[in-house]
C-alpha cells in the first residue's frame, strides 16, 4: 500500500489546480485507509470471502464438518458402512455434506450402481453446479449438473423408481426446491471482519501509527508550493518513508512544513470491538459456541465442556442426523434395513447426560424391565 494512495489534498480546488488561495494554510493528510463495498452476492465469491479468506468462518465450518465425520455410528448393514466409510476423491463423505449443507444449505449425492444393480459408490457433487427441472406441477423431475459448457441431466427417479441423486436440504421457508446454506445469513458479518482486517494491515503498513499531516504555513508573505516542489516533496514522502520498512525513521522538514499527528479518533477505536463482533455473529450463523473458536469477550459458558456439549447437542447432532436420515431413506431402494444413526452412548462429552438417564430409569419402580430397556434404547 502506497503512502499517498489515501492523500487527501485541501489544496485542490476547481479546475485541478494544485495551488491554495493566497494567504490561507492548507493541510496534506495521508497514512488513513478507506474500505467500501458490501458483501458479496454470488455464491462463489461468498464462500471465498468466507471460507478460502476468513479464518473465524473457514474454523466454525470445519469444527462442525469434521465433527460430523468423526461421529460414532451404531452398527449398520455392512455394505451401507462400506459406502458411508468410503473416501469420495480424498474427502470424507460425511464431512463433505456438512461443509456443503452449512455453506449452500444444499448436498447433492450421485449414486453409482455396479454389475448387480445394487449402489457401488456415492460421490457428491458442487451444489453451485445443480438445478433442479420441475414438471408443471412443480415437482422435481431431473436434476441438471453443469460443469464449464458440459451439462448432464439425471432423472429424479430411474424406470424402477430409484434415485440417481439424493438431494439433501435444510430448511428455507421460500423456495420448495433448495435450502438455505448459513453463508448467506454470515455474509455481511464476514465482510465486516474481513474490512477490519484490511483495516488492522494498512495501520501497520503506515507504521501502526493513525494518519498524520503535513501542514504549510505560507506566512506573512502568502507563498504557495509550486507544482514542482509538490511532485517533488511526494515523491520524497514515498520514498523515504511509505510502509512499515520507514517506521520510525525521522522526518526533515523545512520551508514553513510542519507534521502534524492525528489521534486516534474514537470511531478508529471502535474498531476492534467492531471485529469481535462480526466474529460472534459469524460463530452464531454457523452454530459453533464462540469460545470454542478462541473468542475474547464471550463468557456465555461456564466452561469449554458446556460449550463443547452445547456444540454437539445443538449443532453436530442435528446435522449428522440429517445427513444419515436422508441416506436411509434414499437406499432404502435397495436394501431393506438402512437404519443409521449416531451412537451417543459412545460420544464422552455426552456420557453425564447418559449416566442421568440411566439413574432416573433405573429408579423408576412403576416402569416394567422392558419399559426400561425401550427407555434407553436397548433392544
Amino acid at each position: 500500500m502506497k503512502l499517498w494512495d489515501n492523500i487527501s489534498l485541501a489544496l485542490k480546488g476547481g479546475g485541478g489546480s494544485l495551488r491554495p488561495p493566497l494567504g490561507r494554510s492548507y493541510i496534506a493528510a495521508y497514512g488513513g485507509a478507506s474500505f467500501s463495498g458490501g458483501a458479496p452476492s454470488s455464491y462463489v465469491e461468498q464462500v471465498r470471502e468466507a471460507y478460502a479468506e476468513n479464518p473465524v468462518a473457514q474454523r466454525a465450518v470445519r469444527i462442525v464438518a469434521e465433527a460430523v465425520a468423526d461421529a460414532p455410528l451404531a452398527p449398520m448393514n455392512d455394505a451401507l458402512a462400506g459406502l458411508i466409510a468410503a473416501d469420495n476423491e480424498g474427502q470424507s463423505l460425511l464431512e463433505t455434506l456438512a461443509a456443503h449443507l452449512m455453506l449452500h444449505g444444499n448436498a447433492y449425492v450421485q449414486v453409482i450402481c455396479g454389475a448387480d444393480g445394487r449402489p457401488d459408490a456415492l460421490y457428491t457433487l458442487r451444489p453451485d453446479r445443480i438445478s433442479v427441472e420441475a414438471d408443471e406441477t412443480g415437482w422435481p423431475v431431473a436434476y441438471l449438473y453443469r460443469a464449464g459448457e458440459h451439462q448432464t441431466r439425471f432423472p429424479a427417479l430411474d424406470a424402477m423408481g430409484r434415485p440417481a441423486i439424493i438431494h439433501i436440504k435444510t430448511f428455507h421457508p421460500t423456495d420448495d426446491h433448495y435450502g438455505l446454506g448459513c453463508l448467506g445469513a454470515a455474509a455481511k458479518a464476514v465482510a465486516v471482519h474481513n474490512a477490519a482486517a484490511q483495516w488492522n494491515r494498512a495501520l501497520l503498513d503506515n507504521a501502526a501509527r493513525p494518519s498524520g499531516a503535513l501542514v504549510f504555513d505560507p506566512g506573512p508573505d502568502g507563498g504557495v508550493l509550486s507544482t514542482e516542489q509538490f511532485d517533488r516533496l511526494r515523491a520524497e514522502m514515498e520514498a523515504s518513508f511509505a510502509g512499515s520498512g520507514n517506521a520510525g525513521r525521522p522526518m526533515l522538514l523545512e520551508g514553513g512544513l510542519k507534521w502534524q499527528s492525528m489521534s486516534m479518533t474514537p470511531a478508529d477505536m471502535d474498531f476492534v470491538a467492531l471485529k469481535a463482533a462480526a466474529a460472534r455473529e459469524i460463530a452464531l450463523a454457523f452454530g459453533v459456541p464462540p469460545m470454542l473458536l478462541g473468542l475474547p469477550g464471550d463468557n456465555s459458558y461456564a466452561n469449554y465442556r458446556e460449550a463443547n456439549r452445547a456444540l454437539i447437542r445443538l449443532t453436530i447432532l442435528p446435522m449428522t442426523g440429517k445427513i444419515l436420515k436422508a441416506l436411509s431413506a434414499a437406499l432404502g431402494a435397495w436394501w431393506d434395513d438402512t437404519r443409521m444413526r449416531v451412537d451417543r452412548d459412545q460420544i464422552p462429552a455426552l456420557s453425564e447426560d447418559r449416566a442421568s438417564l440411566w439413574k432416573r430409569v433405573s429408579e423408576a419402580d412403576f416402569l416394567s424391565p422392558e419399559e426400561k430397556r425401550a427407555m434407553l434404547g436397548i433392544e
